[in-house]
């Protein structure tokens, strides 16, 4: 049977819809970003239980059974198909030279580095780039509206979530025939990305208190990050007065390198640019703020 996008579309949009209700009928957060906090709560303790019991032993074996290299080419392989879909992205943004950049490294790595198990490109010079639909809503004004925790997919808004139906609908692996193998590809790329954030996922543990809360912070504040392209505009006094309260609030991390763990190359997960995503004030490590906020399987 194909792949049935329209009926998984209406599914989401009903989920979608009746998340939001739930939350707004059952919870009153305390942050006005997250009306939605009951129903967030009960999700990322779901997320967590599993990711406890299935996902990071699967990583961890994963990690341990395939040798770097080859870990290297799978991780290669799917951001290689990720720069056809950034690269439109850039286009829907008004940036066409990100979008040259973004076509050219998928022409490269697809040609010379073997199906893109090598990237070439980034040797070469070419910048990988990280967008996705909910960033081109972003960047033409869509507001990012409540935040949710989904189940298992994790993290996201009301913005990001119809952009990641967008992405879904279209990402090649998911639309990949045969059904078996279509399955095998999207397990392997989730394992590969959660793999690639066990160190950083430890960082976390030792990072917060609340873990639920940096998480949501974290995710807030790189995915406004993304949007303005690592150069967000001032918020407002109000704002700022909380966010420095948090971090007052919140343990020291870890006083080790950024780059204390094995730093995969950028993908769709992992942004090229992280670098510039996050104010100097904000004393998240970056590899915790890339645990709390990575979504499974985008």
């Amino acid at each position: 049977m194909g792949w049935d996008g329209s009926a998984r579309l209406r599914r989401w949009l009903a989920t979608l819809l009746l998340a939001l209700a739930a939350g707004c009928a059952t919870t009153n957060g305390s942050d006005p970003r997250d009306p939605l906090e009951g129903f967030n709560r009960s999700m990322y303790a779901f997320n967590d239980a599993f990711d406890e019991a299935i996902g990071k032993p699967v990583a961890n074996a994963y990690k341990s059974t395939l040798p770097d290299p080859v870990r290297g080419w799978v991780r290669n392989f799917f951001a290689n198909l990720g720069d056809l879909f950034i690269g439109f992205n850039n286009l829907l943004q008004g940036k066409p030279a990100d979008t040259v950049n973004d076509w050219a490294r998928f022409a490269f790595n697809t040609i010379f580095g073997v199906v893109g198990i090598n990237d070439v490109a980034s040797e070469m010079g070419l910048e990988k780039h990280n967008e996705d639909f909910g960033q081109t809503f972003g960047r033409w004004g869509a507001a990012s509206g409540a935040y949710i925790v989904w189940p298992l997919l994790g993290p996201s808004t009301v913005r990001d979530s119809a952009g990641g139906l967008l992405d879904a609908y279209l990402d090649p692996v998911r639309r990949h025939e045969p059904a078996d193998a279509r399955s095998f590809a999207v397990l392997l790329r989730a394992v590969s990305q959660r793999a690639d954030l066990l160190d950083a996922s430890r960082i976390l543990e030792e990072a917060a208190l609340d873990k639920y809360i940096f998480q949501r912070d974290a995710y807030l504040q790189r995915r406004r990050g993304l949007v303005y392209d690592g150069n967000p505009p001032r918020e407002s006094p109000s704002s700022r007065a909380r966010d420095d309260a948090r971090v007052q609030a919140a343990p020291a991390a870890p006083a080790a390198s950024d780059r204390q763990f094995d730093e995969p190359a950028a993908d769709s997960t992992l942004p090229g640019r992280v670098s510039n995503l996050y104010e100097p004030r904000q004393p998240a490590n970056y590899a915790a703020v890339l645990a709390a906020s990575a979504r499974v399987g985008r």
